[in-house]
């Protein structure tokens, strides 16, 4: 009999992740390809994750320089690599020990790394870092983990509740799962641009009393699918104004703020990094610690905040070197040793992560060999990002039955589908929501994936796809083609369509328990997930 029969509760709680079965359906289509199985088409375009080099946008090459010889040392005899990628790689390697990165590093990471990540922070926010209190971790999830340790306890007979916007980022949700924790969600308005209301977070604490232990406020800025208007609503690209109601919201409940705002440092100013297709005009990012900064005491001193950032999305792009930090401002100083000895318990992060990160929070500057290249290629890739915009714009705007928001500066488009009753009716019949039906037909019958809306939380009668602008023009023409194409032979087959915009359209804020959809658990209510 095995030893492992039992699986921990904790576990199963976790959700299916939708965005997995998609990902192995895509692979087997590969293979099914490769093995000579007939299909419509020659390949499959996964545009459903926000991963640009998986789309063929081209990888920096200072950062691949500066790898290269920090793996291979022998290059920097010679003039093969620029002189500040030598110069960089000699400091960097100089930090590890015996200097190479065969070393097992320090909790801490990279000692340079951390004063790095808090000069970029204080150039960012004008506002002193102190190093002391940044962690360096494989990438943003691997931050949210760790972090909900701290304040999720075991064995607790209320369990911890975080506020979470919807839709959001499905990984936040799975590690709250993971750590025995509940969402209790609150809606973002699609129909203003997505933004964080106050009183729709009220109603979300009002709810949540008595039935959990709400501890902290998760926030995604710029937003994560919703990255949309941030010039004509206060978020998702959130202005400072919103950010200091948001944050009088947390000083007044006793949460602590979680903030998933992912910036990168180009040209003396920050990119953020949904922000890297930036068509409006005017858009200025600014992060919660500086709005925090500026509002003063008493929020200055006692709000506690963790702001985290990572390498993956934006110029950057490097998704699978997995490299992040995590800022802690105003925490307890009688914590910090515990707080330490937690990251201590997941050993030190990633050293070609670190590496990559470093490069982001101290890219090649003006009058340095790399700058004129390295500006090149990311202006290069930008203007595909906004090429892509357009070119999405156009073929969505044309299609019956789709709406969105207009995209002002992102990696994703996040339209709005209305699907006819006919063809709710047939994802009922097989167990699907209609989005996720969609993408599967979509898939199987164009070798098209995008996300279903449904894996990032939307309400009953609202549904949404997910498409990553983060790719290489030609991939994004063949894309938007077989949309069309799936999308009105779609609507010949449900042609009953309703009202553009959505079907019954229920406002979020006035849904029922039993009207949210996701991993919504009956038993508790307003569909908190687990």
């Amino acid at each position: 009999m095995p030893i492992l029969n039992e699986i921990s509760a904790l576990v199963k709680r976790i959700p299916t992740s939708m965005q997995e079965i998609l990902n192995e359906r895509v692979i087997q289509i590969r293979a099914e390809i490769q093995q000579g199985v007939k299909k419509p088409y020659k390949q499959v375009l996964n545009l459903s994750s926000g991963d640009p080099q998986a789309l063929s946008l081209k990888p920096l090459t200072f950062v691949r320089q500066v790898l290269a010889g920090c793996l291979y040392p022998t290059l920097l005899h010679g003039d093969t690599l620029p002189a500040d990628v030598r110069q960089r790689v000699q400091t960097l390697l100089g930090e590890c020990a015996g200097e190479g990165t065969w070393s097992h590093l320090e909790t801490h990471g990279i000692r340079k790394l951390q004063h790095s990540i808090s000069d970029f922070i204080s150039r960012r926010d004008g506002v002193a870092s102190d190093p002391d209190n940044i962690y360096i971790t494989n990438g943003s999830t691997a931050a949210f983990m760790t972090l909900l340790k701290l304040f999720v306890p075991n064995g607790s007979s209320l369990q911890t509740g975080v506020l979470t916007p919807e839709p959001s980022y499905n990984g936040f949700k799975f590690a709250l799962a993971a750590q025995g924790a509940l969402v209790v969600p609150y809606y973002l308005r699609e129909e203003q641009g997505w933004a964080v209301q106050l009183d729709e977070l009220h109603r979300a604490v009002l709810t949540a009393k008595g039935h959990c232990n709400l501890m902290a406020l998760y926030v995604i800025n710029p937003g994560n699918p919703t990255d949309i208007h941030p010039v004509l609503s206060p978020g998702h690209v959130q202005t400072k104004d919103s950010i200091k109601d948001v944050i009088r919201f947390a000083a007044e409940e006793r949460l602590i703020i979680m903030a998933d705002e992912v910036t990168d440092a180009h040209k003396n100013m920050i990119v953020c990094v949904y922000q890297s297709c930036m068509i409006g005009e005017g858009m200025e990012f600014c992060s919660y610690k500086r709005a925090l900064m500026e509002m003063g005491a008493p929020y200055s001193n006692m709000v506690e905040l963790a702001s985290i950032n990572s390498i993956s999305k934006g110029p950057m792009g490097e998704c699978g070197l997995r490299g992040g930090y995590v800022e802690l401002v105003n925490f307890d100083p009688s914590m910090k040793q515990n707080i330490f000895k937690l990251f201590s318990a997941m050993q030190c992060a990633s050293l070609m992560g670190q590496i990559a990160l470093h490069v982001m929070v101290d890219p090649p500057r003006p009058g340095q060999p790399s700058y004129p290249l390295y500006t090149n290629e990311i202006q290069s890739n930008k203007r595909e990002i906004i090429n892509n915009v357009r070119r999405t714009l156009g073929v969505l705007n044309s299609l019956p039955a789709i709406t969105w928001q207009p995209v002002m500066g992102g990696m994703f488009a996040f339209p709005r589908v209305s699907f006819s009753q006919a063809a709710i009716n047939y994802a009922q019949e097989r167990g699907q929501e209609p989005d996720v039906m969609y993408c599967l037909r979509l898939l199987e019958d164009e070798g098209l994936c995008f996300l279903p809306g449904y894996e990032l939380g939307m309400t009953e009668g609202i549904y949404h796809i997910r498409i990553t602008l983060a790719a290489q023009e030609e991939i994004m023409k063949e894309a938007l083609q077989r949309l069309k194409n799936f999308h009105l032979r779609f609507l010949k087959e449900f042609p009953a369509l309703e009202r553009p915009g959505g079907n019954t359209n229920p406002d979020p804020l006035t849904a029922t328990a039993s009207s949210v959809m996701g991993h919504a658990d009956p038993n508790t209510p307003l569909g908190w997930r687990h």
